[in-house]
């Protein structure tokens, strides 16, 4: 998940750099929800992994 919010953020950086401003407000959104999704999956992760007794 964490590598698809990266690639989203490349492709907005590219479409700002184009002038393309539109795709790259969506592109960077899509990839700011996908980065909190995987910090909260990430945190879900870690508090219930698995314990060693």
């Amino acid at each position: 998940m964490l590598h698809y919010a990266v690639v989203f953020l490349v492709v907005a950086l590219i479409a700002a750099v184009l002038g393309f401003g539109g795709i790259a407000g969506a592109a960077a959104g899509i990839a700011k929800i996908l980065f909190f999704v995987f910090l909260v999956l990430f945190v879900i992760s870690l508090i219930t992994g698995r314990r060693s007794a």
